[in-house]
């Protein structure tokens, strides 16, 4: 009969196989991520220039305080096959994600720990409709952001 507390030699064991079998599965995957990653970047550096737009803009009017963090690209929290960054001043937060098969989704705004939402969805080659939308989805989380 086998012991209720496996040793550590064979629980490390369980784990490298587990790893090796799920690194396989995802290695197949590593070029779409890789391309939603370059999509992320891509769009976060034009995210940074429009906020630093708006900070600049907002302290000059007498507003320095309605600053946002915007964070880095990163895999996302939900979906190991996609990358995200978010927006989040206080409680109020919005998320663009990447994922893998092809598409951009701008998540929200929202406050942090409601429900997420609206979200939007394009594909990677939507150019000009994700510009489009991306301003109005950055002047909605700035709105939203900046009312007490």
């Amino acid at each position: 009969m086998r012991s209720p507390n496996p040793s550590q030699a064979s629980l490390t064991e369980r784990m490298a196989s587990v790893g090796k079998a799920l690194g396989e599965r995802e290695a197949q995957q590593a070029e779409a991520l890789a391309e939603a990653r370059s999509h992320a970047e891509r769009l976060h550096q034009v995210v940074i220039d429009a906020i630093a737009s708006f900070e600049v803009a907002a302290a000059a009017a007498g507003a320095p305080h309605l600053a946002i963090d915007v964070g880095e690209p990163r895999l996302d929290d939900k979906h190991v096959r996609s990358m995200e960054f978010d927006l989040q001043r206080g409680r109020h937060r919005a998320i663009v994600t990447f994922k893998s098969r092809g598409e951009v989704t701008l998540v929200g705004p929202f406050q942090a720990g409601k429900v997420e939402g609206p979200c939007q969805r394009f594909p990677f080659d939507a150019g000009a409709e994700i510009e489009a939308a991306l301003g109005d989805f950055l002047e909605r989380f700035l709105e939203e952001a900046a009312t007490p």
